[in-house]
């Protein structure tokens, strides 16, 4: 749907700071559909002002070509730390992964009870929750990004019939079905980045889209600790709550999910702090490999 360049924002006395530009790919700038979604994602998105969600500065035009600024964030996203211990044969450590998922947890429950200006509950549900959607800065923050697919309550973007959008491997049962979302889809997605953290093993993709699509549905979901020992028996069970097909018997928001999380650590001494986190993915992603 679009392109991403890092740029530099110039103000008085020599003000600069970096930023990101999503522009709309031209093939499709003449596409009304996607200068909607486009323009939607923005309006949507600004209105979220959280640490854990990457902050959107404007919506612009240039020529015939739109655009948006947001928050650059200097680091990797998530599908990068999964290439990289799939490589090494083994899931991140348990402080890390916990971590970073409690801080996803933090932007996504925010996002999930956002109010309008009119005070009503806008009801927003990403979509997509996945990897490449996920940024871990070298400071250590963890940014939630693209709310390109998010649907909110009000919403004029409408989705064609017999389309499912968002990465097939990180939906949910009921997301594949084509069924009503709400918050608990999320928490599903949420739930595959966290498995797949922890035993460095794609959860559900497969070789081709339709046996991804059969994966999901079925939703078969292996015992974390048989991939990893490593995985103590309280964060198998909260991994297996989060990824459950039925949405009753799933954690009921993100915050539900994020209060079992920390409630392992603390009962397991494994907090983490957020410059640790930055310390470690400096010394994963030495200088050498870093992409300005």
């Amino acid at each position: 749907m679009a392109e991403v360049y890092k740029a530099t924002q110039t103000g008085a006395d020599n003000f600069e700071k970096p930023v990101a530009i999503k522009r709309i790919l031209p093939h499709i700038a003449r596409d009304p559909n996607f200068i909607g979604m486009f323009q939607a994602e923005a309006k949507l998105a600004v209105q979220l002002q959280h640490g854990n969600i990457c902050q959107i500065y404007q919506l612009g035009r240039h020529e015939d070509s739109f655009y948006i600024a947001l928050e650059y964030v200097d680091g990797r996203d998530i599908g990068a730390i999964l290439d990289l211990h799939q490589k090494l044969g083994r899931g991140i450590p348990l402080p890390q992964a916990c971590h970073i998922i409690s801080r996803a947890c933090d932007g996504l429950d925010y996002a999930h009870n956002k109010k309008g200006n009119d005070g009503k509950p806008l009801n927003i549900i990403h979509r997509d929750i996945s990897p490449p959607n996920l940024l871990i800065s070298y400071e250590g923050e963890v940014k939630l990004i693209d709310f390109g697919l998010a649907k909110a309550v009000g919403s004029s973007i409408q989705t064609q019939a017999g389309i499912i959008k968002g990465k097939l491997a990180y939906m949910s049962p009921e997301q594949v079905r084509g069924t009503p979302l709400d918050a608990r889809s999320d928490v599903f997605a949420l739930g595959i980045v966290f498995f797949e953290l922890l035993t460095a093993r794609r959860l559900f993709r497969r070789d081709s889209d339709l046996e991804t699509f059969d994966a999901v549905r079925q939703c078969r979901v292996p015992r974390p600790s048989e991939l990893n020992p490593a995985i103590p028996a309280q964060l198998e069970q909260i991994l297996l709550k989060a990824l459950t097909r039925n949405v009753d018997d799933r954690y009921a928001s993100a915050s539900a999910l994020n209060e079992a999380i920390q409630e392992f650590v603390l009962t397991n001494r494994l907090t983490f702090r957020g410059e640790q986190l930055g310390e470690w993915m400096r010394k994963l992603f030495s200088r050498r490999n870093k992409v300005s």
